[in-house]
């Protein structure tokens, strides 16, 4: 149906677009984050960073809370209005309540399941920005602020955007896509916990256990390290992370991907509007003249 006033929306609609700048900043913050999780992995034993060994990782804590910030303010700049704030701040008052149902408890963490969910629906940019909020309130819900939160912050982001890149948004769907979303929270949650060790790891004495980290090992010798010290210590923890991500998305994935993209159409974010013009009348007849 066309006429004046006609409006048109994208079939598919995504809270956030990413543009040259947003998607140059997301990069950046991600290159810092690779440098500040992985540095015991890729610093050779020479390299002057080991000297720092213990105090590096609050350094990199420091800077990946401007980072995000950073990228958080860029991508607000390519478009999130107050439509998106507002399911921003809906979704991740959702995940911050739900991480404390659990408590960590054997990896009983639900919240996981929402952040795959929504990055898939809402797209790799709102993902992100998601991802980020909702760790750091519910940091400050269950009073977990220290030196890891920017590390988490940054992971949780991490998670919630890979789901956002998962292939065909707009046309898979039904038990498919359960399954890809399944396959990908489980396979993403031991991503989480190994991503989150790096950043606990290098804190143990080298003494203290032959899985710590040493500064003075070669390389492979401190990947076999951190290898150990994952299976050793959160194996049980992740597995738990995954089956409980698995088990909610297949459970009750169809309805909250219903929902989620119902609200999302009803939204319109950053729909395209076109007005469409009337086709033109011919101009009125004059009946006088017809008679004569």
């Amino acid at each position: 149906m066309t006429g004046a006033g006609t409006v048109r929306h994208d079939r598919q609609a995504r809270a956030v677009r990413l543009g040259p700048r947003s998607v140059a900043a997301l990069v950046l913050v991600s290159a810092v984050g690779v440098a500040g999780f992985g540095w015991p992995l890729l610093a050779p034993p020479e390299a002057s960073v080991n000297a720092h060994s213990q105090d590096a990782p609050w350094l990199f804590a420091g800077v990946l809370v401007l980072m995000v910030a950073v990228v958080a303010a860029t991508i607000s700049e390519s478009g999130l209005g107050p439509k998106a704030v507002a399911m921003l701040g809906v979704l991740a008052a959702a995940g911050a309540a739900l991480r404390p149902i659990g408590a960590g408890t054997a990896g009983l963490e639900p919240m996981f399941f929402l952040m795959v969910l929504s990055g898939r629906v809402l797209g790799p940019g709102f993902g992100f920005v998601l991802g980020s909020v909702t760790m750091f309130a519910s940091a400050l819900l269950t009073g977990g602020v220290g030196p890891w939160l920017p590390f988490q912050m940054l992971s949780m982001g991490w998670f919630t955007m890979g789901a956002g890149l998962l292939p065909f948004p707009d046309r898979l769907r039904g038990r498919a896509e359960l399954l890809v979303l399944a396959a990908y929270g489980f396979l993403a949650a031991f991503a989480y916990g190994a991503v989150m060790n790096l950043a606990g790891w290098t804190f143990m004495n080298e003494l203290a256990s032959n899985i710590a980290f040493d500064p003075d090992a070669s390389v492979p010798d401190n990947l076999a390290r951190f290898v150990a010290y994952c299976l050793a210590t959160s194996l049980g923890w992740d597995g738990g992370r995954a089956a409980v991500t698995v088990v909610l998305t297949l459970a009750l994935g169809t309805p909250v991907l219903k929902a989620l993209r119902r609200a999302t159409r009803r939204a319109a974010f950053e729909a395209p509007v076109a007005f469409e013009r009337p086709a033109k009348q011919p101009p009125p007849r004059d009946r006088a003249a017809d008679g004569q």
